[in-house]
């Protein structure tokens, strides 16, 4: 079956990644995160950072010209090895991370684009993205200059007081380039707490208190939701999956994926014919 793209979404906890591992294995497409995209570019502008004098771009606190901020870039991202456009999406995003800010709908938008251009826009899973209704907006247009289009939106469905209760639970790896994830009851790690695949100890992460994953709750009902129903809108099915199996295997969820996947691929491929 010819996929271009997947949305697929889901309140933080339901249990995402599974879904996706099945998507990319059964469909050979790419994950396309906003984690790992912010990460990315952060990562070219911490490399370029030190090279150059700030006060250069930005002017009473506000960015300077987009003209200005690429020429001062020039020269020190060259030297660093880095893309000069890949450092000026990082410090743009950056310079709201740095605050403790969240990145502004724009921006997070131009990086998006960047990355989604750059992986030739088809045969993605884009995870995290759209998470308002003005990036699924977004999107539309950009498929659209493109010429790509979205095949549906996978939804992860899950209960708020589950999510709560299994993200509470979960364990990750702490070391660079593994971070591998764990459940306490449903996925746990090797004997003594560590990684299977590394041996590290694993960890909770700071933000899977109660506090914030509620916050994250509320976040999605307000933002991502709406976002969704753009999609909606726009003419993309929607195939909903359960977050909660009776038996969490690989196999099962595999078979939950394609069983809600699929009837809904087919008949938007009837609709387009």
């Amino acid at each position: 079956m010819d996929i271009q793209n997947i949305v697929v979404a889901g309140k933080s906890g339901a249990g995402k990644q599974p879904r996706i591992d099945v998507l990319l294995s059964e469909y050979k497409l790419t994950q396309l995160s906003t984690g790992n995209i912010f990460r990315q570019y952060l990562g070219a502008w911490a490399k370029v950072r030190e090279r150059v004098d700030r006060s250069v771009l930005l002017v009473d606190g506000t960015f300077a010209p987009d003209d200005r901020i690429r020429e001062a870039l020039l020269r020190p991202a060259r030297e660093a090895g880095v893309e000069p456009e890949d450092a000026r999406l990082g410090f743009l995003a950056g310079h709201f991370v740095d605050a403790g800010k969240f990145v502004p709908d724009p921006i997070t938008n131009a990086l998006f684009a960047a990355a989604f251009r750059a992986a030739g826009g088809r045969g993605l899973v884009l995870d995290g993205y759209p998470r308002t209704p003005e990036q699924a907006d977004f999107l539309l247009s950009l498929c659209r200059e493109l010429g790509r289009h979205i095949d549906v939106v996978l939804l992860v469905e899950g209960d708020d007081e589950a999510i709560v209760a299994r993200t509470t639970g979960r364990r990750i790896c702490p070391k660079p380039g593994c971070g591998k994830v764990f459940h306490l009851e449903f996925k746990p790690p090797a004997p003594g707490g560590r990684c299977s695949a590394c041996g590290t100890p694993v960890v909770l992460r700071s933000d899977d208190t109660e506090e914030k994953i509620r916050s994250r709750l509320r976040e999605f009902a307000e933002k991502a939701e709406p976002a969704l129903r753009r999609l909606a809108v726009a003419g993309i099915p929607l195939a909903r999956v359960p977050g909660n199996l009776p038996v969490f295997t690989d196999q099962a969820v595999r078979q939950s994926v394609l069983s809600a996947l699929e009837p809904v691929l087919a008949g938007h491929r009837s609709s387009l014919s």
